[in-house]
């Protein structure tokens, strides 16, 4: 009976690959590790987290940057449970803070720890700079959306479901929230998403609205820790390695990944270089992924004096073509061990600026916040850019009615049209190969949670050995 056993479980224990080490990735190679599987995580670079990456910078002397000041919240459930997993410590890896879009004036929205609603009625009650028409919208428009559930029509954007709210709200929150959430202008952003997003965070459970910033570098808070415990549980992690192709054996019904074979492949790259992997298998869902629209992010590190701080650690901007950025972040109060005082981090989503351009009107947007919030301190302060990032592919645009390439890109229902498939999809075990990311179709936008719980979908077919 042992010895049955023990066959079986040997037997049913997968040689698994996951191409790509980002968030998703990772969360592929440790769901399909802890399934008891073996797994060889591919990477292309030689860092490990993808777009949230602990990123050198070009200066000598410079701190330690990250590839984008990035945020996550407290509805990020999957995310922070795989973060424990790997060994994290939450406390010392993220500032958790109550959801804040206040402005440098102190105007703007500002929730308590209470649970909800308490929380989002005392935070619109209080809220400064706001008149009782415009808070009464607010309310009004946030228990519409609560009676609809949540749910909209796919074609439906953020404006069509904001049409009675007052010009300030939407100047205020309404914007600001969406960029942060869905990296989409909130007149071009999908509201069903949107509703989405909101319901599991905004309106969720007790926490889960609160912000958390990163306290360490972004390699530090998951990327690093995972692939030490993937390597800790036998996992393979190779880096700078990158897979031109997709291979199937049909004698051997396995697939050929650089020199190795397997039994199941997950593709965790960007949409465009899964397109080029996947079109010789599924040209239809190749075209599928190449057809979304991408949108820039940039994240300005700007030195200011080291005297120098933000009233808070994050603080919302009134961005407009003139001043791109639509937050800015305290390093040195977020990151206190990285002893940075005065380092700023000014976030501009939805990009359309060039570099050039985009450095001189954050420099002036820096400037002007120096001297509305220290005018004692800003004559004469000297303000230096220390580095810009800007990724021009960070996320898709989330417009309304927007098509996401599936899961599974040889299972003809969701991957093919009349057309007849290549012979290989019959040969091949459907399950044999799933695609992950947070462009996949899911009903999150692009953010690390999104990518967190499509990495651990896409193993959730292979099963646990024994």
């Amino acid at each position: 009976m042992e010895s049955a056993s023990t066959r079986s479980a040997l037997t049913s224990a997968k040689s698994v690959a996951v191409i790509g080490g980002g968030w998703a990735g990772l969360a592929a190679a440790i769901g399909a590790t802890q399934q008891g599987h073996c797994v060889t995580l591919f990477e292309a670079s030689r860092q490990w987290g993808g777009r949230a990456r602990t990123l050198k910078t070009l200066l000598e002397n410079a701190p330690v940057l990250d590839n984008g000041q990035h945020i996550l919240i407290g509805g990020y459930q999957q995310t922070l449970q795989l973060m424990q997993t790997v060994g994290v410590n939450l406390e010392k890896a993220l500032w958790r803070l109550p959801l804040n879009l206040s402005y440098p004036d102190a105007s703007g929205l500002l929730l308590s720890a209470q649970p909800f609603p308490l929380n989002l009625i005392l935070g619109i009650a209080k809220a400064k700079g706001w008149r009782v028409s415009d808070k009464w919208s607010l309310l009004k428009t946030a228990w519409h959306w609560q009676r609809m559930q949540f749910e909209c029509a796919q074609d439906l954007s953020v404006a069509d479901l904001c049409k009675k709210l007052s010009p300030l709200i939407w100047q205020d929150l309404i914007e600001p929230l969406c960029v942060s959430a869905l990296n989409t202008p909130a007149k071009e952003a999908s509201g069903a998403v949107f509703l989405r997003v909101l319901k599991d965070a905004l309106f969720g459970v007790t926490g889960s609205s609160d912000l958390l910033l990163p306290r360490l570098d972004l390699g530090e808070i998951f990327p690093h820790a995972a692939v030490q415990w993937l390597s800790q549980q036998g996992a393979v992690c190779r880096s700078g390695v990158r897979i031109e192709k997709l291979e199937y054996l049909l004698e051997e019904s396995k697939w050929q990944i650089a020199d190795a074979q397997f039994d199941r492949v997950v593709l965790a790259t960007p949409a465009w270089d899964a397109a080029h992997l996947i079109d010789p298998l599924n040209s239809e869902w190749a075209q599928t992924a190449r057809q979304m629209r991408h949108e820039a992010i940039a994240t300005v590190y700007i030195q200011a004096p080291a005297h120098f701080q933000l009233p808070q650690p994050m603080l919302a901007l009134r961005a407009d073509a003139d001043a791109p950025a639509q937050f800015v972040f305290d390093r040195g109060q977020i990151e206190a061990d990285a002893k940075t005082p005065g380092l700023l981090a000014f976030v501009a989503s939805a990009l359309k600026d060039d570099k050039a351009q985009l450095e001189v009107k954050v420099l002036k947007q820096a400037q002007e916040l120096l001297r509305s919030l220290k005018p004692s301190h800003a004559e004469g302060a000297s303000l230096k850019i220390v580095q810009t990032v800007i990724e021009k592919r960070a996320t898709f645009a989330c417009t309304p009615n927007l098509k996401r390439p599936s899961s599974r890109p040889l299972e003809p229902e969701d991957g093919f049209s009349s057309a007849q498939p290549p012979q290989i999809q019959y040969k091949a075990d459907p399950k044999s190969l799933t695609v992950c990311g947070d462009y996949v179709a899911g009903p999150y936008p692009a953010t690390l949670e999104g990518a967190v719980i499509s990495g651990l979908h896409s193993v959730s077919s292979f099963g646990a050995k024994g």
